[in-house]
């Protein structure tokens, strides 16, 4: 079993979702990324979030939290006790499933198994599967699970495509496939960002959740006030909010630090990423559930610390955008992340199931906020059906909901942490905090609230 830091990933779609997407991109991806990216490219690369702590391979089958506590000391958690958790079985049982609406996640290199593992993950715990879209864009090698890069970001793909099919089992999922390798990584960030902008142009996806990221510091001219490497790859999220696509992020998974350019350690002092710390992004960072074996919770959510730690903190880029101006006293004049947070310990980590590296297939149990963006973008989904169209940015409508109980916020101010790494964080406390942004949800009052409030 796998226990990840944090992981990336893309979901299920129906059949029509695949037409969709075969007609819409007929003409849109290109043979060469080449041609879709600017002239201007940071030498900064996206990593997969998935790099973390191994404590067993292959389990042939999920097991109980109580033997979970006995293997490896952490609780391990089915889908079905997610969706006790979130109470999202009361939204399934009124039909609400994010039928009609389509999430997206790119990733590079993508999973061969992807259909496969969704299937056999589906029938472990007794849910209707679905067919993956797969949009290759650009030159996609042939997948090597003797290469790291390759079966680090399978892993980030089936997570996120299995979470995301958990939270929202009828919405259609779109997985893109770019083909850049870490030593290619000078042309990463604006390959994916050229896939997301082609995709929305065509119509293609209604949330877009990602979970990748670059630490700020490391894109050139940051530590010097120049933000402009980090500017002009925001044309995606620009053409999102005009199309009114919900773009999600994952916080990260160092606490209040993150990765440096070498990737040979974390930064010693607090530092943000992006794109989580893009105000166009609503920022999803993680929690600790605590829970029995029905998903009933034992005790309110913790902030996510264990193998790793919920990212959160201000932006050393982006500026206090309005919908924080009522949180000023704790952001100051900066963006600051993340805004909303889901499940993503590995203490309470997912199972999960894979087949792309033959010499480890079966059950593993994974962590991060790579598990609390597609999570969300699940919950998004659902709120695009209540509402009868997408939501897009969400954040003034979080930050609106949080202000009044019964929207479906639930605040989490336990008092736990995301201090990492020898660099002090912040603390979960009444209200808005840069551990887990306005808080967690409970997903009927939650969905219905949202819809509501982002109704235009």
């Amino acid at each position: 079993m796998h226990i990840s830091r944090t992981g990336r990933g893309i979901a299920a779609a129906t059949t029509g979702a695949a037409a969709l997407v075969a007609a819409a991109l007929a003409t849109a991806a290109p043979a060469s990324v080449a041609t879709a990216t600017p002239a201007a490219v940071p030498h900064t690369f996206a990593a997969p979030a998935i790099a973390g702590h191994t404590l067993a391979h292959d389990v042939d089958s999920p097991i109980s939290i109580a033997q979970c506590q006995a293997k490896w000391h952490i609780n391990c958690y089915t889908p079905l006790q997610y969706r006790t958790a979130y109470n999202l079985n009361s939204l399934y049982r009124k039909g609400i499933t994010g039928k009609g609406r389509t999430i997206v996640i790119v990733d590079s290199f993508g999973s061969p198994t992807i259909q496969h593992d969704l299937d056999v993950y589906s029938k472990q715990f007794g849910m209707a599967s679905t067919k993956v879209s797969v949009v290759k864009w650009g030159k996609v090698p042939p997948f090597d699970p003797k290469n790291g890069d390759m079966t680090g970001w399978a892993g980030e793909t089936t997570l996120d495509v299995e979470m995301a099919h958990a939270a929202a089992p009828g919405a259609r999922i779109v997985l893109v496939e770019t083909g850049v390798a870490e030593t290619e990584g000078v042309t990463g960030l604006p390959e994916m960002m050229s896939a997301e902008k082609s995709l929305i142009d065509h119509g293609v996806g209604d949330v877009i959740t990602q979970s990748f990221d670059a630490t700020e510091n490391t894109f050139p001219g940051v530590d010097e006030g120049d933000s402009s490497s980090i500017q002009k790859l925001r044309y995606a999220f620009k053409d999102a909010a005009r199309k009114q696509v919900t773009v999600l992020a994952s916080s990260g998974d160092d606490g209040p630090t993150n990765g440096t350019l070498d990737d040979s350690g974390d930064y010693t002092k607090q530092v943000n990423s992006w794109p989580s710390a893009d105000p166009l992004v609503t920022s999803v960072g993680g929690t600790q559930l605590h829970l029995d074996d029905q998903g009933n919770r034992i005790k309110p959510d913790s902030v996510y610390n264990d193998y790793g730690a919920g990212g959160g903190g201000v932006s050393h880029v982006f500026s206090r955008p309005s919908f924080q101006n009522g949180v000023k006293k704790i952001v100051g004049n900066h963006r600051g992340t993340p805004d909303i947070s889901m499940s993503a310990a590995v203490n309470g980590g997912a199972w999960v199931y894979s087949s792309y590296d033959p010499t480890a297939v079966g059950w593993d149990v994974y962590g991060g906020t790579s598990e609390s963006s597609p999570l969300f973008s699940g919950i998004v989904a659902l709120a695009d059906e209540v509402a009868g169209h997408r939501l897009g940015n969400v954040n003034a409508a979080l930050y609106s909901l949080a202000k009044h109980k019964g929207t479906g916020i639930v605040d989490v101010n336990d008092g736990t942490d995301n201090t990492y790494g020898g660099v002090t964080g912040y603390k979960a406390v009444d209200g808005y905090d840069m551990a887990t942004g306005v808080g967690t949800l409970d997903a009927p009052s939650f969905v219905k609230s949202l819809a509501k409030a982002a109704r235009r």
